[in-house]
């Protein structure tokens, strides 16, 4: 049987990109190499793209903070409908390789945003994921949670500032900051990973808070902190999605931070299942469905939770469209836990890929 020429993409024009390498290099090693032949596809800090071999690949996602660099062969997916023809820069214009489906493993900006997703639309190649609205629904937390109280989830009290709040307004941005009781979380509203997120304790700590996050967007978010247990679901699926069981965070430190994330192997401690009722479980794992609905998702999303303590009360904290594939990452392990092991959960999203593709192959195009 022929294989399927799977276009893994990685690296990418963000602070994450080397939680992306981590990610790309686990798929690639569960890869049923019988089913699928890899193209391997860098995309390094600049946006350029290159086409890696086995080795190369190895070398860049096999050392930490490793970075996808500009020595290997640059290529382009071209947008021509129906081609999903990767050509190369600055030399013959034959195709290099010819995409049958693509996986994103881009976290963050220019990858999980839409982005790519748009690209990989107008070549009309099959990709995993959320598509064009969802996935720029998933990354911005700010239009995410109001879709998400739309469809009446509760989400955790939070103020929105823009640069023009801060830099022409600043008494009145600390003003509506303080109307949140403190600690408070001052994060980017368009990055994952809890890059550029700061937990504030005092009033003396937030024109810091806010200069770190705003280094890194455009508008960030300034969030009430809640004594709260972080609980995750993982979703599967497109128009009838699956969600996993529950597993529960438990950072050593005051939150869950990129450190404790990809860094610090002791940063934090996982239960799955966690350890809660019945009822509770099955509440959660139900929200978990309505808000991979609510924002247009598609293919798989994690679900992240709050569960305040002494009232247990549940908040949507937020979504990942390309949640970590990482070796510790909980979107696999929440799936493996729930019976279905990695290689058998990349079949399950490749074919839910190619399906949404054939779905929408059938939508009419013109008015004859």
């Amino acid at each position: 049987m022929k294989r399927i020429r799977l276009a893994l993409i990685y690296g990418g024009r963000s602070s994450e990109h080397e939680v992306s390498l981590r990610s790309a290099r686990s798929i690639a090693a569960a890869l049923d190499r019988e089913k699928y032949e890899p193209i391997l596809i860098g995309i390094d800090p600049t946006g350029r793209w290159h086409l890696h071999s086995e080795r190369e690949f190895e070398r860049i996602t096999g050392v930490s903070l490793g970075q996808v660099s500009g020595s290997t062969p640059e290529v382009a997916l071209t947008p021509a409908p129906k081609q999903g023809e990767l050509l190369p820069l600055g030399g013959s214009q034959d195709s290099v390789a010819r995409v049958d489906v693509a996986f994103p493993v881009l976290h963050g900006q220019y990858g999980e945003d839409g982005t790519v997703q748009g690209l990989l639309e107008l070549a009309e190649v099959p990709y995993v994921g959320s598509g064009v609205l969802g996935s720029a629904l998933g990354i911005d937390k700010d239009v995410q949670k109001r879709l998400l109280r739309d469809a009446s989830l509760p989400v955790v009290d939070y103020v929105v500032l823009r640069p023009r709040d801060w830099q022409h307004g600043r008494g009145e941005a600390r003003r509506r900051a303080e109307e949140l009781p403190y600690p408070v979380f001052v994060k980017p509203a368009n990055l994952g990973s809890s890059v550029g997120v700061t937990k504030v304790h005092e009033a003396a700590e937030l024109d810091a808070a806010i200069e770190v996050a705003f280094s890194f967007d455009d508008k960030i978010l300034i969030e009430r902190g809640i004594d709260a247990r972080e609980i995750e679901c993982s979703v599967l699926g497109n128009e009838f999605p699956e969600v996993s069981v529950a597993g529960e965070v438990c950072p050593t430190d005051e939150f869950y931070s990129y450190e404790a994330k990809y860094v610090n192997e002791n940063g934090a401690t996982f239960i799955i299942p966690a350890p809660l009722s019945a009822e509770l479980a099955e509440r959660i794992r139900s929200m978990a469905a309505a808000a991979f609905h609510a924002i247009e998702c598609e293919g798989m999303a994690r679900v992240d939770f709050f569960l305040e303590r002494g009232s247990d009360r549940v908040y949507v904290n937020e979504l990942n469209t390309i949640p970590g594939f990482t070796s510790i990452s909980q979107y696999p392990k929440l799936w493996e836990a729930s019976g279905l092991s990695y290689p058998a959960l990349l079949d399950r999203l490749i074919q839910l890929a190619l399906d949404r593709h054939d779905r929408r192959a059938r939508l009419r195009t013109d008015r004859g």
